[in-house]
C-alpha cells in the first residue's frame, strides 16, 4: 500500500429504499471511504457498464433472472467487481458469486458486513512458504488467478519463512507441513510468536492424520489445512473463509 486516499465503490442490488438507506448509512461508517449507489437491476447493469464498482451485493429479494443477469454485467467488466449475495443463512448459493454475506438486521451489522467486502476487495499479501519448486508454483498461479488482489510472495524454508514475515505485512501464509529442518508445527509456532494476526493455512499429505475431516485445521490456531492434491476450489473455499464470506461450519 502506498499510503494513498483509497476510496471505492460499492453498488447494491435489489434493496427496498429502507434497505437501502440501512447499507449507505453502514457504508458511510466504513473504514474508508465508499461511494455507495443502489438500483435494480436495471439500473445496476447501466451502473456497471460505466465500470469502476469495487464490489456489488446482490439482496436475496433479488429474483433469479435478475440475478443472473447482474452477475453477468459484472462479469463481463474489466476488472470485475467482487459479487456477493446477501441472503439468510443456507440459502442457496447463486453461481458466480465471491461470497455469501448475512442480512444486516441495522446500520451497524450493515457497516460490519460493508468492512467484510472493504477487506475482501483490498489487496492483501500472500507468503507461500515450501521447499518444493512445484507447489510453491502451483499454488502461486492459484492465487494469482483468483478474483481477490492477493499480492503473493515465495519462501523455501522456515527460516526463511519467518523472515519475510518479520520484513513485510502479510496477512496471510500457505504453510507446507513437510519441510526440511522446522516442521510446519515449528514454523506455525514462530509465526503465532512473530505475527499473532496472520493466518496459516497447512498443506498436507493426504495421508497425514486429519481429526476433524478434510478442511479442518491440524494445527493449533490454523485457518484451514489442505490436502495434497489439492484443486482451485478448495483454494478459493480457504480464501473465503479468511475474508470472512462462508459461512461457519
Amino acid at each position: 500500500m502506498s499510503g494513498d486516499l483509497i476510496s471505492l465503490r460499492m453498488l447494491l442490488v435489489g434493496g427496498a429504499p429502507a434497505d437501502e438507506d440501512m447499507w449507505r448509512e453502514g457504508a458511510t461508517q466504513a473504514s474508508v471511504p465508499v461511494d455507495f449507489e443502489s438500483g435494480d437491476a436495471s439500473a445496476a447493469k447501466v451502473a456497471l457498464s460505466r465500470g469502476g464498482v469495487d464490489f456489488c451485493v446482490l439482496v436475496s429479494a433479488l429474483d433469479d433472472i435478475d440475478k443472473t443477469s447482474v452477475i453477468k454485467a459484472a462479469l463481463a467488466q474489466r476488472p470485475a467487481p467482487l459479487i456477493f449475495a446477501s441472503a439468510p443463512r443456507g440459502s442457496a448459493r447463486p453461481d458466480h458469486v465471491n461470497g455469501v454475506l448475512p442480512i444486516p438486521g441495522d446500520a451497524v451489522e450493515a457497516r460490519k458486513i460493508v468492512e467484510v467486502c472493504v477487506r475482501a476487495r483490498m489487496p492483501t499479501q500472500v507468503l507461500v512458504a515450501a521447499d518444493s519448486d512445484s507447489l510453491r508454483g502451483v499454488v502461486r498461479k492459484t492465487l494469482i488467478a483468483s478474483r481477490f488482489d492477493l499480492d503473493v510472495h515465495e519462501a523455501v524454508d522456515g527460516a526463511d519463512t519467518l523472515d519475510r514475515l518479520r520484513k513485510g505485512n502479510f496477512g496471510l501464509v500457505f504453510l507446507d507441513s513437510n519441510m526440511p529442518g522446522l516442521n510446519g508445527a515449528d514454523i506455525s509456532r514462530g509465526i503465532k510468536r512473530e505475527r499473532p494476526n496472520v493466518a496459516v493455512v497447512m498443506m498436507m499429505m493426504s495421508s497425514a492424520p486429519a481429526p476433524g475431516g478434510t478442511g479442518r485445521p491440524q494445527v493449533s490456531d490454523a485457518l484451514a489445512s489442505l490436502k495434497k492434491p489439492f484443486y482451485p476450489a478448495d483454494v478459493d473455499a480457504v480464501l473465503e473463509r479468511y475474508f470472512g464470506l462462508s459461512e461457519p461450519d
